[in-house]
Parts: structure tokens; C-alpha cells; sequence
């Protein structure tokens, strides 16, 4: 199962890239509005010239896919160029096709914003799997990644903010000076960031935990034993009675709270205070509910697993 990671992971990299050729088809090109990064721009430029977005995303990736791969690193540009290149080839061969009878568009322009929220969604759902994959759709992903690189202060969010802010007012210019597709685009990315942003959550989504108790050892155990997490205990002192207690601090899935809540009911003068935990760092190895290590799908592309 181990030697079929990489194979399975490319392949599901090229079936993402024929999902989104196939979004841009139905939902993005029928619409006229420019999508985010740089496939926006080359959607602009195929609305004034003719020249199709799949020549043109080859076209402006290649370059930035090899100075990815010197820069940034080869696994990264290996995978995000088979996105590029499955996700380019697919648009060429759906744009001899008659997808008429698919393509989403009103006559009268009523419910045009059902289009742009249905391809964001499909979008940022896709971006979330390639992700997953240790892939990028290239465009601004390589941009943005080479000027982290370069620039390690610059918040790689913002970069891309950025760049898809400036395709979104080049989008009023290219459409007749309308600001229907600049707002079009908008809706587009903000449906695109908050799909991939909750799938990549999904089930990752934690709580600290810091548990005030005089029964710190028993309720670790018990948090080891049936929680499969450790916990830190600091040495407390309680100022109202001045007695001694301990401070067990755990940061769990927010799925296992309800089984912390019986595990704390069974101990008196037991309280816990949770904060939501935006990201954890470390070498951590992922368990399931019996202590075994998780089976990942994905390989990272460094003999790993993502």
C-alpha cells in the first residue's frame, strides 16, 4: 500500500485538475467574471483576445514552475506543474466541446451570482485536496511562494491577498468598465478561501484544555487511557483557600469534549477552562481512537505522508 501513495497521490492531483477545467467551463467562463491568481488574468485576456486560458496557463507557469523547483523546492513544482499541465490540457480539449447544455448562465443575468459561489465552492474544495497533496494550482501559489522565500517576513496570506486583489480591479477595465465582475470575483475568492479553510480544519479543529483539580494524576491517566493525549501537570495553589492543586494543561480534538466532560464530572472541586487553538508546532504523531498511528492517503513527497 506504502509504494501506491505517490501514483495514487499524482492521480488524484490530475482528477482535481479535470474538476476545476470543467468549473471554469460551467461556471466561470459562461458568467463573465475573472477568477483569482493568475488564471484570472489569463481568463481576461482569453475574453479579449480569444487565445484560450489552457495555452495561456502553460504558457506563464512553465517558467515560474522551474524557478520553483530551483528556489522553492522539486517536489512542490514537480506536482504543482502536473496540476498545471492535466488542468490546461483539460481546458483545451473541453473548449472544442459543446458544454451548452451544462454551462451555467441566465439570459436576463438573474441569479448571476449563483455561478461564482458554485465555482468557488468547487474551487476551494479542490485547493484543499491539493493541499493535502503537498501540490499548489501554480499561478500566484508560485509567486507567493517565491517571494516568502525570498522574503520570510512577508505573510504568505497577504501576498496572495494582494495578487488577487489587483486582478479583481483589473476586472472592472477588461468587462466594459462594469463593476459586476470585480463583485463577481470578490464572491468567488471569499467562497473559494472559506471551503478550503474549513475542509483543511475539518476534524483538526482543537481546544486547550487547562483542568484545575487536587486529582491532577488520576485524570491524566485517564485522559491517556481513554483520550489517547497526554497532559502537562504544573503544581498549583488555589489563592481564595490557599490550598494546594494542579494545573493539567492538554490540548484535544473538539470531538473528545464531551468524553473530558465525564471524565471531569467524576472528580469533585474539578473545573476546566477551554480556548480554541488556532495551530499547533511540533513533531506529533497522529493516533486513532485505539492508539495506532493513523494510515494517511497522501504521500508528502519527501518519503512521508501528508
Amino acid at each position: 500500500m506504502k509504494n501506491l501513495k505517490r501514483p495514487m497521490t499524482y492521480l488524484v492531483i490530475v482528477c482535481l485538475a479535470l474538476l476545476c477545467a470543467l468549473n471554469y467551463q460551467i461556471f466561470v467562463f459562461p458568467n463573465r467574471f475573472a477568477p483569482a491568481g493568475l488564471n484570472g488574468i489569463c481568463t481576461m485576456i482569453q475574453h479579449i483576445s480569444g487565445i484560450s486560458v489552457g495555452y495561456l496557463s502553460l504558457l506563464i507557469n512553465l517558467p515560474l514552475a522551474l524557478v520553483a523547483w530551483r528556489r522553492v523546492g522539486t517536489s512542490l513544482a514537480s506536482r504543482s506543474m502536473t496540476y498545471v499541465v492535466a488542468f490546461s490540457l483539460a481546458l483545451i480539449a473541453l473548449g472544442r466541446m459543446d458544454l451548452s447544455a451544462f454551462a451555467y448562465e441566465t439570459a436576463n443575468g438573474t441569479s448571476k451570482i449563483l455561478g461564482p459561489l458554485v465555482a468557488g465552492i468547487i474551487n476551494g474544495a479542490c485547493y484543499s485536496l491539493l493541499i493535502r497533496c503537498s501540490a499548489s494550482s501554480g499561478g500566484t501559489d508560485f509567486v507567493a511562494a517565491l517571494i516568502h522565500k525570498n522574503h520570510p517576513e512577508q505573510s504568505f496570506f497577504w501576498i496572495t491577498f494582494t495578487l488577487n486583489a489587483c486582478v479583481a480591479v483589473s476586472s472592472y477595465f477588461v468587462y466594459d468598465f462594469q463593476i459586476e465582475p470585480v463583485i463577481l470575483c470578490i464572491l468567488y475568492c471569499f467562497m473559494s478561501s472559506v471551503v478550503s479553510d474549513t475542509l483543511m480544519k475539518n476534524g483538526r479543529s482543537a481546544v486547550r484544555c487547562e483542568i484545575v483539580t487536587t486529582s491532577g494524576e488520576d485524570i491524566s491517566r485517564e485522559i491517556i487511557r481513554k483520550l489517547r493525549h497526554t497532559a502537562t501537570l504544573v503544581p498549583g495553589k488555589g489563592m481564595y483557600l490557599g490550598q494546594e492543586t494542579d494545573l493539567l494543561i492538554c490540548v484535544l480534538n473538539k470531538g473528545q469534549l464531551p468524553l473530558l466532560s465525564e471524565i471531569i464530572a467524576a472528580y469533585p472541586n474539578t473545573f476546566a477552562v477551554l480556548s480554541p487553538v488556532s495551530e499547533v508546532l511540533g513533531n506529533f504523531k497522529r493516533l486513532d481512537a485505539h492508539g495506532n498511528l493513523k494510515k494517511e492517503l497522501f504521500d508528502k513527497g519527501d518519503g512521508g505522508i501528508a
